[in-house]
């Protein structure tokens, strides 16, 4: 039989939408912004199939700021919840964080994966919390920080339980964790 996934959560930044470098303040205000390549055909694919949320420090943002950015990227209509982590007083690298994600959205940690640019923040503290943890490492092109400026694990350190360049990589991932 295989293992259920009832809820995928994404990071924000740099996952499901571009920070810009040269940008300040939240990002709902700046002039441009950008989806990630691929990012809306994976939430449509996934859509249906899987319950979606943002899980995400929120930056200079709040929830309803992160939501304005995601809404101009027609993003925010696939999301079910936006959880930031300064709204749960807890920090992002802290397992305590995705605990308390999953008690909002009522699912057990095993039936989570967390999809994520960060290795410390969207991997070693979602793998601590239970839950299975994709790490997005874009392609340079991609918009995201470049694959080489990105520390590969600490020996001792949970791993990522899969390592994607593409978010189209994504869908095939979660297909062969329900049929383990």
């Amino acid at each position: 039989m295989g293992s259920l996934i009832e809820v995928v959560c994404f990071d924000w930044g740099d996952t499901l939408m571009k920070v810009l470098p040269d940008q300040t303040g939240p990002m709902a205000g700046w002039p441009e912004v950008e989806a990630m390549p691929g990012a809306t055909r994976v939430l449509r694919a996934l859509r249906g199939r899987y319950r979606l949320a943002v899980l995400t420090t929120g930056g200079e943002s709040s929830e309803e700021q992160v939501r304005q950015a995601l809404r101009r990227v027609d993003l925010d209509r696939y999301f079910e919840r936006l959880i930031l982590s300064r709204n749960l007083g807890l920090a992002k690298s802290d397992p305590e964080f995705y605990r308390a994600a999953l008690s909002i959205l009522g699912c057990r940690p095993a039936a989570a994966v967390m999809v994520g640019d960060s290795l410390e923040n969207d991997v070693v503290a979602a793998r601590q919390a239970g839950l299975r943890a994709v790490w997005y490492v874009p392609r340079p092109e991609s918009g995201g920080e470049a694959a080489g400026a990105r520390a590969a694990p600490a020996r001792g350190r949970p791993e990522p339980d899969a390592t994607i360049r593409d978010l189209a990589e994504l869908p095939g991932i979660l297909d062969r964790w329900e049929n383990e």
